[in-house]
């Protein structure tokens, strides 16, 4: 059993009673193949909700910061994270982000880039549009709805897949895909509250 798999037991054993997890949608996200998975970023357990709420591993952008966190520093890359630089375009989380895509692997993002203070979806940013654009990955948008209190109903909702195929033949640009996938973020939020 691997490090990843291992976490992701004990995270499901703990979060699924406490935050009485329903999970809906999630056979839209492809048994195979690059996946760009795009959610809303309410709070900081949203990687692990997202992470256990799917079937295959997923690997996530995490802020440069949690690498050098004592003790967490050294076992975040076992949890399937990389480094991201905040705040600056990080060419080496592009390329890394690209790798994993590239792999046939499960990319885990949240376009806003830092969480929602007032829980409200914020302005997604450019990252999401890039690896949609640059990629061949299939883009399945998610939400995370509800409070994280306990024994409240948090709900996390996956979407139908979004084709870019015309998008990419269009060339369209980072900030457009970006803006796309927000909006099919932003239905799910408006569907399921």
């Amino acid at each position: 059993m691997t490090i990843y798999s291992f976490a992701r037991s004990v995270v499901n054993m703990i979060y699924k009673p406490l935050y009485r997890i329903e999970t809906i949608g999630q056979e839209k996200i492809p048994k195979e193949g690059a996946v760009l998975l795009c959610s809303n970023h309410i709070h900081n357990f949203d990687p692990m909700v997202v992470g256990i709420t799917t079937k295959r591993p997923v690997y996530f952008m995490a802020k440069e910061e949690l690498f050098t966190v004592p003790v967490l520093g050294k076992l975040v890359p076992y949890l399937n994270a990389f480094p991201v630089k905040r705040g600056m375009s990080d060419r080496e989380a592009l390329r890394k982000g690209l790798s994993v895509l590239k792999e046939g692997k499960v990319l885990g993002l949240f376009p806003e880039g830092t969480r929602s203070k007032t829980g409200e979806l914020g302005e997604g940013l450019a990252g999401a549009g890039f690896f949609a654009t640059r990629s061949n990955a299939v883009i399945v948008p998610c939400a995370v709805i509800g409070p994280y209190k306990a024994f409240s109903k948090l709900k996390v909702v996956y979407g139908d897949p979004v084709d870019f195929t015309e998008y990419r033949n269009n060339k369209i640009s980072a900030d457009e895909a970006t803006k796309i996938i927000m909006e099919e973020i932003r239905k799910l939020i408006v569907a399921n509250k």
